[in-house]
Formats: structure tokens, sequence, C-alpha cells
């Protein structure tokens, strides 16, 4: 077979199916990618770019000795072409790494569109190509789709709700009260500080926890913790937020005492025009969080350029559907990848459609899928989506709990850096044993 016959279909352009599609082209494997958001879109998505980045800019932590920072640094070294255009357009947030979204996703849609190898179809997909595919439609996957995959997979699809924090123009933020600062002064010092005195916080609990919230239709409300509205935290308790997106710990200004809470803001353009408030997801009225976002110090005049929103997130039960290469376990010419497979998080989507590119190259060449080794970020993930408990099965962001652990016993100081050497030895042996082509 000529490498310039192989083809693989790859069903939706966002995050893991953008990532997927590179490396698959990458191989010389010949991709039909198929995209809906020309014709038709979801309530989440307002671009017709791909790559687009609905939720929050920022891919979270850079570190090296945090799982999400791990895994960026495993992706760098495999080639991921989504976490190299994030870094070609970083924007300044401290120790994490966010991304001016328009311009990451117009640069990710052109390397798409440009690549001879790989063939658009902007139109909406009703069912599931023959061949090698990969499914990648994420969360939001339509609803004739989702009944394809479940007659595939013969198991019903789970569900939860996701929410969107507000985005707030620069200009209409009062800066006399609020104050650029990064916690514990890590990093540029970009994030934008409303403090709120002890007074201040009262009334504006009292008026949040009391807040009108749109209508949730058709589903009960079932929400990814790390996604929870903020006024669903703030129902928990009222130190709840203290201790949440509000914590001043590290906050103050020099010379000044603590404030009682702090409201932040990370920069959302590189044009520094936009920036969305940290978490703030919510899915209250928008007439609710005009009103309620006012009450912040600083934000009283605030113009909200893109009110946050609820939307509908669908996953498969993995351990009952996926193998560690993202393989259906009945069908593995079939694959899933993204959110759509049980992995939560932007970088977690990527890796999943890393793996799945590398792995439906493989197979179309009639080679052994592989996965990924478990002390690593990227196998530790596909090996918890494909042997957890079916019966608990939940998304998961990448955390050191995933990992084996160590034969020997070792001191917690230790037991992250070491974690970080074995996982990236890992990676470098797979590249130089040729398992990564």
């Amino acid at each position: 077979m000529f490498l310039n016959k192989l083809k693989v279909s790859v069903i939706g352009a966002g995050l893991a199916g953008v990532e997927a599609s590179l490396q698959l082209a990458k191989r010389n494997v010949q991709v039909s990618l198929y995209e809906m958001k020309k014709i038709k879109r979801s309530p989440a998505h307002s671009l017709e770019t791909f790559a687009e980045l609905v939720c929050s800019n920022s891919f979270r932590s850079n570190q090296i000795e945090n799982a999400c920072g791990l895994m960026k640094a495993e992706l760098r070294l495999l080639g991921s072409e989504v976490i190299k255009a994030a870094d070609k357009y970083q924007i300044p947030a401290g120790s994490a790494l966010a991304v001016d979204r328009d311009l990451f996703s117009e640069y990710l849609t052109s390397q798409i569109r440009r690549n001879p190898l790989i063939t658009v179809y902007d139109e909406e997909m009703d069912h599931i190509p023959d061949g090698i595919t990969i499914i990648a439609t994420g969360p939001l996957t339509s609803e004739a789709l989702i009944e394809k995959i479940i007659a595939l997979t013969g198991e019903g699809s789970l569900y939860f709700y996701d929410a969107v924090a507000p985005i707030i123009d620069f200009e209409s933020i009062d800066m006399d009260i609020a104050y650029f600062k990064n916690r514990y002064d890590k990093g540029e010092g970009k994030y934008i500080n409303c403090p709120m005195t002890k007074e201040e916080y009262d009334i504006f609990y009292a008026e949040l926890i009391k807040a009108q919230c749109a209508i949730i239709k058709d589903f009960e409300l079932k929400v990814f913790e790390g996604c929870m509205p903020f006024e669903e935290m703030a129902k928990r308790g009222y130190q709840t937020l203290l201790y949440g997106p509000m914590k001043p710990v590290g906050l103050e200004k020099t010379g000044e005492k603590r404030p009682f809470a702090v409201v932040q803001l990370r920069q959302d353009n590189m044009a520094g025009s936009l920036y969305n408030i940290v978490g703030f997801q919510t899915h209250l009225t928008f007439k609710e969080q005009k009103r309620i976002i006012s009450l912040i110090p600083g934000l009283k005049n605030a113009q909200i350029v893109r009110y946050g929103v609820m939307h509908k997130n669908t996953f498969v039960n993995a351990p009952h559907v996926l193998d560690a290469t993202y393989q259906m376990k009945h069908h593995p010419d079939k694959f899933i990848a993204g959110q759509l497979s049980g992995v939560e998080g932007y970088v977690e989507s990527i890796g999943s459609g890393l793996i799945a590119g590398i792995n439906a190259a493989k197979l179309i060449r009639g080679q052994q899928p592989i996965a990924f080794p478990k002390d690593t970020a990227l196998g530790s993930q596909a090996d918890y989506i494909a042997n957890a408990d079916p019966k608990l099965f939940q998304p998961m962001n990448a955390n050191f709990g995933l990992f084996p652990p160590f034969e020997l016993k070792r001191s917690k100081k230790d037991r992250k850096s070491l974690m970080t050497k074995r996982s990236l030895d890992s990676i470098i042996r797979m590249l130089e044993m040729n398992d990564i082509d």
C-alpha cells in the first residue's frame, strides 16, 4: 500500500481533532476532517475558526512539577502542534500558559486549511464513516451523531454541565481600585486584582446566593467539579469562595493589610483589551451577572463583552468503551479523542488527540497501536479512562494521583520531582526506540 493512498477520517476540529489531524499529516497520512461550525454551531461556540477555546484562555500551569505542566512538557517533546501554537500566542499569566484565543484559533485553522494532506469538509456528520475514524466532536456533540455513537458502543452516554466565565473590557475596570499582581509575586504580575473588605464581601455574598439563575432545561443539573459555577460554590457556605476563586492569600499590596477577599481577572487577548474573571463560571441570568459583578470593587461600571453561559457536556463511559490507545474496544478501527472520550481539560484533550493520531497512523500501516507508559502524564490519563471503575467514572484532570507509586517509599517533598523525571525519561525512551514515528 502506497503512503499517499492512506486516509483517516477525523470528525471535529476542536483541540483534539486538530492535533490528531496534524499528527496524521506529519506521518504522510491523508485526512478527511469534518467540522460543522460553518453551517451549524453549538450554543457555546461563537467563532468559525478551529480549536476554539470556549471556557477559558488558560491551559493551566506551565510548571513542570504540576501534572498539567508535565503533560505539556511531554507534548512538547512529542511535537504537539497545538501546544506549539499555544506557546506562539502566549500572553502573560504568571506561571500558567494562557493565550490570545482568537490568534491561537486563527493560526491553527490556517495550518489545517493550508495543509495539502488535510481536506476539510464543512458539514455536519450524522453518521460514522467506514474505515479508520477518529471521533473528536467534543462535549457538545450533536444529537444525531451521539445516537450513532451509542448504537456503535452499546453504551448510554453520560453528561454534565459546564459553565463559562464572563469577559470584561479592560477600559471599564477602575484601576484606581484594582491593581496588577500575581499571587506571591510569581511571574510578570499581569493579573488584575479587585480587593474586598469584609463588609463588601458580606454584601456581595448575600446578593449572590439569592441571585436568579438561568433555567436549565431537559436534564438535572450535574456539573464537573472543576467548572462549578461560582454561585453554586457560594451556596455551599460563606467561606467556600474565600478558599476558592476569591482566595486573598499572597495578593496583598506591598506594605498593606491583606484584603478579606480578592476577585482576579486574567488577560484574555494579546492586546490586553479583554480580561476574564478567574473562577467565575456562571449560569446566572445576564441581568443578574451584570448586577452581581457591579458589586465587586473596581467593576462597578464593568462592560461585559461576553456573558457567562452554561452548556451540556457529553462523554462516553470510557472504561466500557475505550482502550488506553483511545480505540473502541469492540471496534478497533474507531477512536474517540478529546472530552468526548472522558478526559477533562484543554491539555488533556490535546494529549488524547495526539495519541489517537499517532495510533491511527500506525493502524493504517498495519502496525500495532501503542499504549503510553503509565508513569507518564499522557499514559496515566489513558490508563485511567480505560481502566477506571465504570460505575463511578467521571472526567478527571491530569494529576499525580493517577501515576503508579514508586517501589520504594519516597518523601512527599521528593515525590513530584522524581515522578517528573521518571515521566520525561519514559517519553525520551519511546522516542529513541522509534515507538513514536
